[in-house]
């Protein structure tokens, strides 16, 4: 067996797994382990989900936060996933610092970003375009954070990664870089975690 082929077969089976678990996606392991590593969601936190569907992270984030805690998640297309009283839908641009709903609803403990481009075929121009998603993520986390917030992004791994990297040192006390187990093999992409957010 080819190693593509079991990791596609591996990526399958992590599928079933989140659905039979209630969740959308499989990414939802992927916050799962990095919130296991370095313990970001605590009950009560009021959370961010930029480009949440289709709702795998903003679910997971709500059990973790619980009745006190609170999930905003954004995304310019609808959501269906069916979520508690703890989790309010936005359908809009994740990304615009412009978006006053966004704005009042801060400052958020903690902004997360599972973003990627729609793939064109051109490698460079995907992870440009990755590039480009995570540092406007990265500078609405900034903007509306509280002080001692966390910042999750993802990133394909490119030219623009140790820039991207720094631009998280620059705004948080730490910075871990993170390509959770259950990515498949072919996949470049990380996250960059800010870690306490300086004011």
């Amino acid at each position: 067996m080819s190693r593509g082929r079991s990791s596609y077969r591996g990526a399958d089976a992590r599928t079933r797994q989140a659905k039979a678990q209630g969740y959308p996606a499989r990414s939802v392991f992927k916050l799962e382990e990095i919130d296991r590593r370095l313990r970001l969601l605590k009950p009560g936190q009021r959370v961010l989900d930029l480009g949440a569907a289709p709702g795998s992270w903003s679910l997971y984030a709500s059990q973790r936060v619980g009745p006190t805690g609170h999930v905003f998640a954004v995304d310019l297309s609808e959501i269906t996933q069916a979520f508690g009283k703890n989790v309010t839908v936005l359908q809009g641009d994740a990304l615009d610092l412009d978006n006053d709903a966004l704005a009042s609803e801060g400052p958020y403990d903690l902004v997360l970003s599972d973003m990627a481009p729609r793939t064109s075929g051109s490698k460079i121009q995907d992870q440009a375009r990755s590039a480009e998603l995570f540092m406007r993520a990265l500078a609405v986390a900034v903007a509306l954070g509280a002080p001692g917030s966390h910042f999750v992004g993802k990133l394909f791994m490119s030219a623009e990664f140790t820039a991207a990297r720094q631009a998280v040192r620059d705004h948080f006390e730490s910075e871990k870089t993170i390509r959770p187990s259950g990515t498949r093999q072919q996949s470049s992409e990380v996250f960059l975690v800010g870690v306490g957010l300086r004011r």
